[in-house]
């Protein structure tokens, strides 16, 4: 638990620092956080708090354990294992890279849940790492011991055969060789710099005056193939580097390879795209010399394959400018994602019952494709569900919007786009064809930049226009405004999704996407896009929610009426669905409301700094979370009991940095029909006691028995989705 509090104090703090600043305010950084430093020295950590990081790794673990759970199919362990790794990979970048800098301040900076110094968080996820590792090894052990039977191996030296050792030193020196560089370290030859998350070969190289020299060999290569086949024995293979590391003796023939060790760096990615804003500076420039900075960051961690003598690995760290606490020993491939390779191969050996049974997105069977989509919305609310119906209903409406005579303009807020955007595609057309295009390319969405860059000069060099965010706030909301004139006037039709505008994700997140023609929303969808382009953020709102001011306060005011029910002794009831639970502000409503008798249900994907079920506190709340096979994204609010209910979907969870930070909406689902249908999802969710582990008061998750055969709410939905196609077919 300490753990856990600990690395909560770390993102919430992190998160404070993050936030949106004016130049002002970046002026008079120093000043707040003196102030934040003695209110945080005060603190007292709450029973119920649990630190941001360490509830992070928590999360993947149970990504980690679906690598090892015999009930996924063999195959698609391998997905998971290589989640986990990327998961990792881009939480030291991001948060620990943050924390690392915050150590470097004049002040010492406190989070405000547990009270840990940056330091302290630090070293917990150091610690908890190591303990993972030693996990993530013997689950990848067992991994590689289960697909033997299935005629798969991935193999080192000591088992070939003389024969094969042969084949693969020609292989080596026609296929590889040529096209290594190997480096030996010098006064003329520097260090080289080491690129983020790649392979090198690394060797301590003996001389005949008994001297050392330090070695060192890019593995990573597009030119050469990662997995190598050996031609002896089909299905068996060895990868790039394990290859280059064993024959490295040839690349350096007047010395001896004394000591030798892949390693793997990961860099600090956290650039704080604040700090580039400037009046007299074209903004897409400035992002554009931003993402080449963060490639050439300071490392936040080392990873090496072999035990390696320890002033080998203090020179290396010197020269790369990484503390020997975050050096890392691995016994299993330093990057996982050659295991994508393996199942292709499967799959080529019909192997399909390793695999999950083939899913595809179904059209929805409230639309009738063969008819005007805006006529029938204009009737009728649609709620979609993805990945377990089509986003073809959504794009469909984008190019009927854009060819319909009717329709004025349209309006969108991007955050991530597929590679091949079909939204973009729809857009450019309507753009063409005469329609008013306005559209707000978030182009500070992490490690989506150089993407959302090239997209907004597609948008306008087709003539729409493109604006690039707020000043302070990032726009994380997904938001899209039809405006169409008709013989009573404008009319509008809004879309409020959960999940970002991307093709791809749409098949493996599950988001929900409201589309109404209520003249209400519409109005408020206009005036949120009013206050955009004017810079601002909107003061008021009335059904919708939107941050940063009018939607956390709502929120809390919603759980306020719960808790007046509650004092009545009448019923009271908060369900929550979202991916993250940081804001303070909200967990101590909900503890208050858990103290005045609401029953309180959340399904929180991720990370949660609020430990429920502890007794005075957080007894009458309930959290699950649910790792399965599509990443849970939607967002879901409940309030009220059935007669006095109220819905929303949002693209806000209740994070600090969503809640107050950033631009996000919510809206409310108003159709009788589609509320049941959320309420029967959420309530299906909350049974999930297949992939739904539940957090207790230890803050640990357990599996839980609810049904008399397990329950897979994600394969649930997908049986509901085939079976309403085929009633329309």
């Amino acid at each position: 638990m300490i753990r856990d509090q600990i690395l909560q104090w770390m993102i919430d703090r992190l998160e404070r620092l993050k936030s949106p600043r004016t130049r002002v305010q970046v002026n008079n950084r120093s000043i707040q956080k003196k102030e934040n430093t003695m209110k945080n020295k005060a603190l007292k950590a709450e029973p119920y708090m649990m630190n941001r990081e360490l509830s992070w790794l928590k999360f993947n673990e149970r990504v980690l354990n679906e690598a090892g759970n015999p009930r996924v199919p063999l195959a698609e362990r391998l997905t998971f294992a290589s989640i986990y790794q990327s998961n990792l990979d881009e939480f030291y970048m991001v948060r620990v890279g943050t924390l690392m800098d915050q150590m470097e301040a004049p002040e010492e900076i406190r989070e405000n849940k547990t009270n840990m110094t940056s330091k302290e968080q630090v070293k917990a996820i150091l610690e908890a790492t190591r303990v993972l590792d030693k996990k993530k090894e013997i689950i990848y052990e067992q991994l590689m011991g289960e697909l033997e039977p299935q005629g798969i191996r991935i193999i080192n030296f000591n088992r070939l055969s003389g024969e094969e050792g042969d084949l693969l030193e020609t292989y080596f020196d026609h296929e590889i060789a040529p096209y290594l560089s190997a480096n030996i370290v010098s006064k003329q030859q520097p260090f080289p710099f080491l690129k983020n998350k790649e392979i090198y070969a690394v060797a301590l190289l003996g001389t005949k005056s008994k001297k050392t020299k330090v070695a060192i060999i890019p593995c990573s290569n597009n030119v050469f193939k990662r997995l190598i086949d050996i031609p002896t024995r089909p299905g068996t293979f060895m990868l790039s580097e394990e290859l280059i590391l064993h024959f490295l003796p040839k690349l350096f023939p007047k010395y001896e390879v004394v000591e030798k060790s892949l390693l793997r760096i990961t860099r600090n990615a956290d650039i704080d795209t604040e700090t580039i804003y400037d009046e007299d500076m074209d903004y897409r420039d400035a992002m554009e010399n931003l993402i080449k900075q963060r490639k050439r960051m300071n490392p936040v961690r080392m990873e090496l394959s072999r035990e390696i003598n320890k002033k080998l690995v203090n020179e290396i760290c010197k020269c790369v400018n990484v503390d020997k606490k975050h050096v890392f020993m691995s016994k299993v491939p330093l990057d996982m994602s050659f295991v994508f390779a393996i199942q292709n191969y499967l799959r080529g050996q019909e192997k399909e019952n390793l695999f999950y049974h083939k899913r595809n997105p179904r059209m929805t069977d409230q639309l009738n494709d063969k008819e005007s989509l805006i006529g029938q919305v204009e009737k009728k609310d649609v709620l979609l569900s993805y990945p377990f119906e089509n986003i073809k209903s959504f794009t469909n409406l984008l190019y009927e919007a854009a060819k319909d005579e009717s329709v004025v303009s349209i309006k969108m807020t991007l955050y991530r786009l597929a590679d091949r955007s079909q939204i973009v595609d729809a857009l450019v057309d309507a753009a063409e064809n005469g329609k008013e295009v306005v559209v707000l390319v978030e182009l500070r969405a992490r490690f989506d930049e150089e993407s959302n860059i090239e997209y907004s000069r597609k948008l306008e060099e087709a003539g729409c226009r493109v604006i690039y965010g707020l000043n302070g706030f990032k726009v994380h909301s997904k938001l899209c405004l039809i405006t169409r004139k008709t013989g009573d006037g404008l009319a509008y039709i809004t879309q409020v999704g959960t999940g970002n505008y991307n093709e791809k994700t749409s098949k493996l997140y599950t988001d929900l996407s409201l589309i109404t023609a209520n003249q209400e929303i519409g109005k408020e969808a206009a005036e949120v896009f009013a206050c955009l382009l004017r810079g601002e953020t909107i003061e008021e709102t009335h059904l919708l929610l939107v941050a940063p001011k009018c939607l956390q306060n709502k929120v809390l005011a919603m759980i306020d009426e719960e808790i007046e029910h509650a004092k009545k002794k009448e019923p009271a009831y908060v369900g929550i669905k979202i991916n993250s639970l940081t804001d303070k502000v909200i967990i101590e409503k909900l503890v208050e409301a858990s103290q005045a008798g609401v029953r309180i249900e959340m399904i929180v994907r991720g990370i949660c700094c609020m430990i429920p079920e502890i007794k005075g506190y957080t007894e009458n709340i309930t959290v699950i979370s649910i790792v399965g096979r599509f990443l849970e994204h939607s967002r879901i609010y409940r309030f009220g009991t059935p007669e006095r209910e109220k819905v929303y979907i949002a693209s806000a969870d209740y994070m600090t940095r969503n809640t107050v930070r950033r631009v996000e909406v919510a809206a409310p689902v108003l159709d009788e029909k589609l509320r049941q249908r959320l309420d029967d999802m959420f309530d299906t969710m909350m049974r999930d006691d297949e992939k739904g582990k539940r957090l207790n008061a230890k803050g640990n998750y357990e599996d839980r028995i609810v049904n008399d055969t397990k329950l897979d709410s994600q394969e649930l939905f997908y049986e509901q989705a085939y079976q309403n196609a085929q009633k329309n077919a």
